[in-house]
């Protein structure tokens, strides 16, 4: 089962850039996700199932309301 992931999570990957940066942050999901490392701001893309092997720990996450659960008055 995927990983519960959000645009806008940054999440803490097991191998650092070349910049020295080991934080990234999840410009898109899908099959693929484009990444973008806080430090250097590089974007690479990656597929889904390499980014959830890299992740080791997620470091701030971004809330997603549902607008189903507000109430409309």
């Amino acid at each position: 089962m995927p990983m519960k992931l959000n645009v806008g999570d940054v999440v803490k990957l097991k191998k650092k850039h070349p910049c020295g940066g080991y934080d990234w942050e999840i410009l898109r999901i899908g099959a693929d996700f484009r990444i973008k490392c806080t430090t250097c701001q590089r974007q690479v893309w990656l597929p889904r199932s390499e980014v959830e092997r890299r992740i080791t720990k997620i470091v701030s996450t971004t809330d997603v309301s549902d607008d189903n659960n507000k109430s409309h008055e």
